[in-house]
């Protein structure tokens, strides 16, 4: 075991799911927005008309910056915060699909120069060998979201890798081809925001009405289709994982995707308004407004989707908070530690732990618990009051020891929380300390 990340009051959950929600934003628009991109040049192209390429010229700009620097930064963030928070999964996920992962940062590479050649040759190549740039662009942002849903819908539902170790049968898993559907017409959406907001600050008038339309167009296909695929999506969950949600279990969950849903809808009027009843209204200000509104939607649809694998961080295999090792995979030579752990103790895998903390006594007892919890809990709980992330002290409040205690024994039982893993000696330490914030 590693050592843990304990973030106070936020907790290390919530600082990923920000930072993730944020970089689905850029990483979206550049997945997204050259189809459109290509559509409206090859257009301005047979039509002759120059003033669509200023357009996409500002628009890829936009693109340019929001999505290769403030995405790439958020990028880097998602991969520091999550290696940090859960190395064991990141390590879990690297064995499986390095290989995954190096051809996916291959078409990163070919966005990246694609699109600093398409921005820097408007005007100064020939304009289908300009276009092919835009294709190859689009074409290499697409196969890039590909591959990465492949490994996050395996931590989902790793279908048949489960029992045969192997690459593929992990890849394409029962919810692959639905993430994939619903993240591509998504994607759109988030496409057509962001074409309307550049367009509102057109001096053009007629050309600005044009585009918003056009844009708006875009847009409300990709959230009919992304409706269309998320309700496939949903029909494609684990029986466990629909019963956290539609059989109250984690009512939270059930919240959650009615604010998708919710925001999805605003999101949908925005267009059928601003973007095809009255597209002269359009400004920037309400487009940043709704981008924030798109924003939430995208943040609890992402927490839906974290959520639903509850109590494990890659489903029916490796344990969320502890990230013990659930289950056997004998393909991959990979043990289950469950009962292991259960006889020798869990500290007996924290390496980096002093040795005057590796045996229990009276003296160091709090201080070990505290080891404990932090390790099985605070990946899922705050431990102040204040917290943010579902605090021990309040849902503890009241609670002696003895009570905690039995509560840890139970753990088990609750479909969304993992076990205690440890001996009985490193239960009674754990729930001496807790009973600590419980007061």
């Amino acid at each position: 075991m590693y050592p843990a990340w304990l973030v106070p009051v936020l907790g290390s959950g919530l600082i990923i799911a920000i930072i993730a929600t944020f970089h689905i934003l850029p990483s979206h628009l550049a997945t997204g927005s050259f189809w459109f991109n290509v559509w409206l040049e090859r257009k301005a192209y047979k039509e002759n008309r120059p003033e669509l390429l200023q357009f996409l010229k500002k628009y890829v700009l936009l693109i340019l910056i929001f999505c290769f620097v403030y995405g790439s930064i958020t990028g880097v963030w998602i991969w520091f915060s999550a290696t940090v928070s859960s190395p064991r999964a990141i390590s879990s996920l690297i064995h499986n699909y390095v290989w995954g992962w190096a051809t996916e940062w291959v078409f990163f590479i070919i966005e990246i120069v694609a699109i600093y050649v398409y921005y820097y040759t408007f005007g100064k190549i020939d304009g289908q060998h300009h276009l092919r740039v835009g294709w190859t662009y689009a074409w290499g942002a697409w196969i890039s979201m590909v591959i990465i849903t492949g490994i996050l819908a395996f931590m989902l539902t790793p279908g048949k890798w489960l029992e045969t170790g192997k690459f593929f049968d992990g890849f394409f898993n029962p919810t692959y081809w639905p993430q994939l559907f619903t993240r591509t017409a998504l994607m759109f959406s988030v496409a057509g925001i962001y074409a309307i907001i550049v367009a509102s600050r057109l001096d053009d008038a007629d050309l600005k009405v044009e585009i918003t339309r056009k844009a708006a167009l875009w847009g409300i296909g990709g959230l009919i289709l992304g409706a269309v695929f998320a309700y496939w999506y949903i029909l494609k969950l684990p029986p466990e994982a629909k019963n956290l949600v539609f059989g109250g279990e984690l009512p939270y969950l059930k919240t959650l995707l009615k604010v998708a849903v919710i925001m999805g809808a605003v999101v949908g009027v925005y267009y059928v308004v601003f973007g095809l009843i009255a597209p002269h209204l359009s400004n920037p200000v309400v487009g940043v407004i709704v981008a924030i509104i798109l924003f939430l939607g995208i943040g609890a649809g992402e927490g839906f989707r974290e959520g639903v694998r509850r109590p494990y961080i890659i489903n029916y295999f490796m344990y969320g908070s502890s990230q013990v090792i659930a289950r056997s995979i004998p393909p991959k030579g990979v043990e289950e530690e469950v009962s292991k752990l259960n006889e020798k103790g869990y500290l007996s895998v924290l390496y980096y732990l002093p040795e005057q903390l590796r045996t229990i006594t009276e003296n160091n007892k709090l201080e070990v618990g505290r080891v404990l919890v932090v390790h099985q809990c605070a990946a899922c709980h705050t431990l102040e009051p204040n917290g943010v992330l579902r605090p021990l002290p309040k849902l503890l409040s009241g609670m002696e020891k003895d009570d905690i205690r039995d509560l840890l024994d139970s753990l088990g039982d609750y479909a969304y929380m993992p076990p205690f893993i440890g001996t009985d000696e490193e239960k009674d330490a754990a729930a001496a300390y807790l009973a600590t914030l419980a007061k």
